[in-house]
């Protein structure tokens, strides 16, 4: 298959910002693509080489697809600098040097996506002395052959920055059409092997019946069962009962996977963190009787002394590439283990909650560093008060209730798990996870830096993301610096295609970053477009007075955010609760 194929459909995609359009290009691009070349297909549209879990990354600077660009092009490396420069965007550049080029030279030969891709996955896995300069000549190798706009597109799959306006939801849809599938079956195999080559390829050569055959295996990660709001005990209980209640704790979400010999953490967002977490790799397989296990549990930055757990922000020390030994030391913690999801062979996700449980609490032995989380039945709101203190004054954030029947439901979030925070049980202050789509310069001492923050919600219905709000206080100069960076690599010189919003900021950025802040209320806003139309026509819903918290929450994908339908449910309960206080 040519590579100009793929180039061409990402150029109209790049064209549009109507969701409709996008997965029609989509499903057009699919159906032609042969099956064996569909894995290699999606993960390219997907801005990758490989899933996620398997953290195969480029590496491949600016800098060196510069020098490369100008040793294909003959040109100095400054004329190619000059037009990075004024294009802002390096793929764009390549596109117009290379099409000087091209009008006194010819093509060698056609690119195909499969040299494509191998050459992409050749660079990947090269390192170490020499390295550079072979990368050089493979990037080289793949410009020479290009025509203008298989050249743009090439650079960008190389400094990922290919930004199409779709996730997975989107692709999935249009596999669904070009396949003869549905949404439903391809997101129940993608939600236990997270591949979603793996699932593209078998719907098309299987349909139905190979999608109906992914099951659960050792290192090969499943998404993570969620959870909604709960504002009260008593809400809680009007939707399960009786409940089991967990502490909810702060901490980073870890999924283990172990077969005795080999050991490997993946977090929420389901990349490898196995580097950042020595101690949990050493201690946790030896205090399981199982052989081979995949766990839920909580990283959580703990005081030795004392035992209590401490705050999020705490276990960030522990992200580093260098320094892992000093900061286990510095930054000491304990895992809690709170669910079993396999099991020497046998897959559990569709056993009870409370034959999970219980089998967890006969395999686990427990120790100073190996927990389960602690868990007790409640069938009355005076219980779960009582219970939600005493985890509160141990240093957790707040209560998982959960129905004692259900399934383990990967990737979905529902009405049998729902979190409860002593913050959601008052009118202000309600935490939401957001995603940054914009920025405004800040003055004064901001100069320079992003005063505000423009943030979104999450549409899951339609896969967009809708504004909310604005935020510029909470921000320490340590986090202004530190959020800076983060969304550095997330410039775009145009509103996102699947951004949504009233407000023009000074930067967008491609939804990737998400923050914690807290707000005093939920209003209607003529502006932003969260949760459009759904208390008065023509009204999008907005924070008021919102805050960060300090809260990063790298370990949440933006499509982890909270969700338009989350806002809904809390702007209609902070109603309900206006009304029955007389406000």
């Amino acid at each position: 298959m040519k590579f100009s194929e793929l180039a061409g459909a990402f150029g109209r995609m790049e064209g549009t910002r109507k969701r409709t359009e996008l997965t029609s290009i989509l499903s057009e691009l699919l159906s032609k693509t042969p099956p064996g070349l569909l894995p290699k297909t999606v993960y390219m549209i997907q801005g990758k080489l490989r899933p996620d879990h398997e953290g195969v990354e480029l590496g491949v600077a600016d800098r060196l697809a510069v020098l490369a660009l100008a040793k294909s092009a003959g040109v100095p490396a400054s004329d190619v600098r000059r037009a990075y420069g004024e294009a802002g965007d390096l793929g764009a550049a390549a596109s117009q040097i290379m099409r000087r080029r091209a009008q006194t030279t010819f093509m060698a030969q056609d690119i195909t996506v499969e040299r494509v891709y191998e050459t992409l996955l050749k660079i990947a896995r090269l390192g170490g002395s020499g390295s550079q300069g072979m990368k050089k000549t493979y990037i080289s190798s793949l410009l020479n052959d290009s025509t203008p706009d298989e050249a743009r597109f090439v650079v960008k799959l190389l400094l990922g920055t290919l930004r199409l306006g779709v996730a997975e939801n989107t692709i999935m849809d249009a596999l669904a059409s070009a396949t003869g599938t549905t949404r439903p079956m391809l997101e129940g195999a993608y939600n236990v092997c997270c591949d979603l080559g793996r699932v593209a390829e078998a719907a098309s050569s299987g349909g139905a019946g190979a999608l109906g055959g992914f099951r659960m295996s050792v290192f090969s990660p499943v998404r993570p069962m969620l959870a909604e709001r709960a504002r009260s005990g008593a809400e809680a209980l009007g939707r399960i009962c009786p409940l089991a209640a967990e502490y909810k704790l702060d901490g980073e979400r870890v999924q283990l996977h172990t077969d005795g010999e080999r050991t490997v953490l993946y977090s929420r967002r389901l990349e490898d963190i196995t580097s950042y977490y020595p101690d949990i790799v050493e201690r946790v397989p030896p205090a399981v009787s199982a052989e081979s296990v995949v766990l839920e549990a909580e990283a959580v930055a703990t005081d030795p002394s004392t035992g209590r757990f401490l705050p999020f922000q705490e276990l960030m020390h522990r992200r580093r590439k260098y320094g892992v030994e000093k900061a286990v030391r510095e930054y000491p913690i304990s895992a809690n283990i709170f669910d079993v999801l396999y099991a020497d062979g046998r897959g559990l996700l569709d056993m009870p909650y409370s034959e999970r449980r219980d089998l967890l609490s006969k395999a686990v032995k427990e120790d100073d560093f190996v927990r389960l989380v602690p868990m007790y039945e409640a069938g009355d709101e005076a219980r779960i008060d009582e219970i939600l203190e005493e985890c509160l004054a141990a240093g957790a954030e707040g209560l998982m209730l959960k129905r004692p029947d259900s399934p383990y439901q990967a990737g979905s979030r529902g009405a049998n798990w729902l979190k409860l925070k002593a913050e959601y049980r008052s009118d202000l202050g309600d935490s939401l996870d957001l995603v940054v789509v914009g920025a405004f310069y800040g003055r004064g001492r901001r100069t320079g830096k992003y005063g505000t923050l423009l943030l979104a919600t999450y549409d899951d219905g339609a896969d967009f993301f809708r504004s909310v709000c604005k935020v510029g206080t909470g921000f320490t100069d340590e986090h202004l610096d530190r959020i800076y960076q983060m969304l550095s690599g997330s410039v775009t010189l145009k509103r996102d295609p699947r951004v949504i919003s009233g407000m023009e900021p000074d930067v967008w950025f491609a939804p990737r970053v998400v923050i914690e802040v807290v707000a005093s209320e939920i209003t209607q806003s003529p502006v932003h477009k969260a949760a459009m139309d759904s208390a008065r026509k023509g009204a999008g819903l907005a924070l008021r007075f919102p805050k960060f918290t300090g809260r990063v929450r790298a370990d949440k994908a933006p499509e982890d955010a909270s969700t338009d339908s989350e806002l809904i449910a809390l702007y209609r309960a902070q109603g309900r609760t206006q009304a029955a206080s007389g406000g």
